[in-house]
């Protein structure tokens, strides 16, 4: 007899436990809508949600603006370039930049005398970019003493230097018509830049020097998260469909820049991406933070490329670069600090010898 109430009895015990839970349950419920409506509040609850909003404080923290947006160098407006005289040379000089590979690439319809790149690769939006190594100042600083060649040198021998190094060719003639339009589209840029000045935004950003050498190991790392699906693994770039130039320049190879470049210098190219890399990245917002810059410069200067003569480059040794990578030097640090750094210790003695 008494096993046969054994199952009614664990029954009764699961309703008896259900009943609770309801109860229970219902009296939390309560006690929440009396606390809302009374003027209390709920405790918080972490979602998902909190912690991307976490993050993305702290991105924004990270990853702040280089320099304010004020007073920085505009460039004229394009819409008014028919009523110059020499409007034509100022819109072909433009086109010229934007693709450089069109007209003297490996394809060329004029020359075949560049690797492929294009001027805008290098100098952002045909060269009107904030800190996008644009041509604001070429107009009012040139001519002007270099020291990298020790001599004066005019905006034509600064373009053919652009050929000979960032796109590791030729020279143009100082009289063809492409030369002709390419220092008219410079000078039309800078028309309104007083003789002497470089306009705020002009150039490359200066970033920040590290405590350490920049590491093209970790530079790999930012490279593949950042840079690879635009430039591609082997860093030989997008070609176009035609052959005629590059959607995404090569960054290192047979095609990029020599050895002899201003974006080999580990600061010129860590300036360059810090203001403008990976797609989307402004001096507004910029996407690396500085130690990224650094070590992304290094992973991609680490990498073979075309090799320039540069024996007469820099007459006076004392006016090298502090990242300038070959010697001979004025000081004792070696080549290898002088490319990847550390570089303050080598600003720290050339300052106490300027003393």
């Amino acid at each position: 007899m008494k096993d046969s109430f054994q199952p009614i009895l664990k029954m009764l015990t699961m309703m008896v436990g259900l009943l609770l839970s309801i109860t229970l349950l219902t009296a939390v419920l309560i006690g929440a809508i009396v606390m809302v409506f009374s003027g209390g509040s709920l405790p918080p609850i972490k979602t998902n949600s909190d912690e991307v909003q976490t993050s993305a404080t702290a991105v924004t923290e990270t990853y702040r603006g280089v320099v304010p947006k004020e007073g920085l160098w505009i460039a004229p407006d394009w819409s008014a370039v028919d009523k110059e005289p020499n409007a034509e040379d100022i819109k072909y000089g433009k086109e010229l930049v934007s693709n450089t590979s069109t007209y003297l690439g490996p394809n060329g319809k004029v020359k075949k005398i560049s690797n492929g790149m294009n001027c805008q690769n290098c100098h952002l939006n045909a060269g009107t970019a904030p800190l996008g190594n644009n041509y604001s100042a070429v107009a009012s600083t040139y001519p002007k003493v270099r020291a990298r060649s020790g001599q004066m040198e005019d905006i034509e021998k600064r373009i053919n230097d652009c050929f000979e190094r960032s796109l590791n060719g030729k020279a143009l003639a100082n009289n063809s018509k492409e030369m002709v339009a390419m220092v008219a589209y410079m000078t039309w840029l800078g028309k309104d830049v007083p003789k002497g000045e470089s306009p705020k935004g002009s150039g490359i950003y200066e970033v920040p020097f590290l405590d350490r050498a920049a590491d093209p190991v970790k530079g790999k790392a930012v490279y593949a998260q950042q840079c690879q699906s635009c430039h591609m693994e082997d860093g030989q770039g997008m070609p176009k469909p035609d052959k005629s130039g590059h959607i995404y320049p090569p960054l290192w190879g047979d095609n990029s820049y020599n050895d002899g470049a201003g974006l080999y210098r580990m600061s010129r190219f860590a300036g360059y991406v810090k203001t403008n890399m990976p797609l989307g990245a402004t001096f507004e917002r910029p996407l690396l933070t500085d130690e990224e810059a650094w070590d992304v410069a290094a992973y991609v200067n680490s990498l073979p490329r075309p090799k320039k003569d540069i024996r007469q480059d820099w007459p006076d040794i004392s006016k090298k670069p502090i990242d300038h990578p070959f010697g001979p030097f004025s000081d004792d640090f070696t080549e290898e600090q002088h490319k990847f750094g550390p570089f303050k210790p080598i600003k720290e003695a050339r300052a106490s010898v300027s003393k």
